[in-house]
Order: structure tokens, then sequence, then C-alpha cells
């Protein structure tokens, strides 16, 4: 069997991308984050050659007022942190997956399995993916692979017992039987 899909390293991905974003930024700016500020560092070769710092700028700059909870006018340490939280126990939208999720270092293929079976595994269809949820599908996913491995090897090995040349199929053992029967009849 091959990796199990696990969405840890997705959601510790956006956390560290988030974490290294908001200590670069906030080491630019000493009047803190403001939508200002963050404006500004999308065309901060500081920021923008860092290959995270422009993408979380530009997800604070468009997430600004849902993220500066107490509406201050800037991005605190505290705010992020609820945002990561919020993130960890809520889940990641299909759009923070497609905007952080590659500039936060997880491999390519994770999240590109996670966004083609995001409805899958979004089970309780709430918009986001939960790390439990992208785990369960990913288990979930081996079980089946699995059941398909397992039924293919029985069937190959009542062909060998019934002389028959050897084939994958994905019915039941005595689907397999009766099939055999009604081409002989």
């Amino acid at each position: 069997m091959g990796k199990r899909l696990d969405g840890s390293s997705l959601f510790s991905g956006i956390n560290a991308g988030l974490t290294n974003a908001f200590t670069l930024l906030s080491g630019q700016y000493e009047d803190g984050l403001t939508i200002e500020n963050l404006n500004s560092a999308l065309t901060n070769t500081n920021i923008t050659n860092t290959g995270y710092g422009a993408t979380f700028a530009s997800y604070l700059t468009n997430n600004f007022n849902s993220v500066d909870t107490n509406h201050d006018g800037t991005i605190s340490a505290d705010e992020i942190q609820k945002l990561m939280n919020n993130m960890a126990t809520q889940g990641l939208t299909r759009e923070q997956i497609m905007s952080l999720g590659a500039s936060s270092g997880i491999g390519s293929s994770l999240q590109e399995t996670v966004l083609s079976h995001f409805d899958e595994i979004d089970t309780n269809k709430d918009g986001k993916v939960t790390n439990q949820e992208i785990n369960a599908y990913g288990v979930n996913s081996e079980i089946e692979k699995q059941k398909i491995e397992d039924r293919n090897r029985i069937v190959n090995n009542m062909s060998l017992f019934y002389g028959d040349d050897t084939q994958e199929y994905e019915g039941s053992m005595l689907d397999y039987r009766y099939l055999d029967d009604e081409e002989n009849s």
C-alpha cells in the first residue's frame, strides 16, 4: 500500500507560513500590519523575494476585515494566532488551500489531491476540510484500495483453480462463479 493521505502537513505548513509571514511583515512595519502596510508589502522586494511573504501578505490584505477581529485597523500576533486556531479547528476553505497551500511548502500532490476531492473530503458539507476529514478520507481510500486488491487476488486464485486465465474483476466471488457457469451454458 502507498502512503496514506494525511492533512497534518497542510495545516502545519500553512501555520508556519502565516507565522513566518507575520514575523517578516511586522519586522518591516513598525506601526503594525495595517491594510496600507500590507498593500505596500505586495510590492516590497524584501517581502516578495521570500516566496511566501507576498502570498501571505496578499491573503491577509484580501481578508483583512475578518482577520482584524477587534477592528482596530492593525493585525496583531494574537489575531494571527486566532486565525491559525480557527483554521485548525474549523478547517480550511478551498480558497485558503489554493492561496496559501503552495506557498506553505507542502507537496503539490497533497494540495492537488485535497482540492480535487474537496467535496468528498468535506463530509459535513460546511465548505471547509479539517485535518480529521482529510485523514478519514485517506483511511477510507486505502480501505477501498485494499478491498479491490483482495478481491482481485481471490479472483486470480480462483481463476487458477478453475483453469481460467487470470483477469481482474470487481464483482463478488459468487458473481465470478456464476458468470463462468453462464458462459458454459
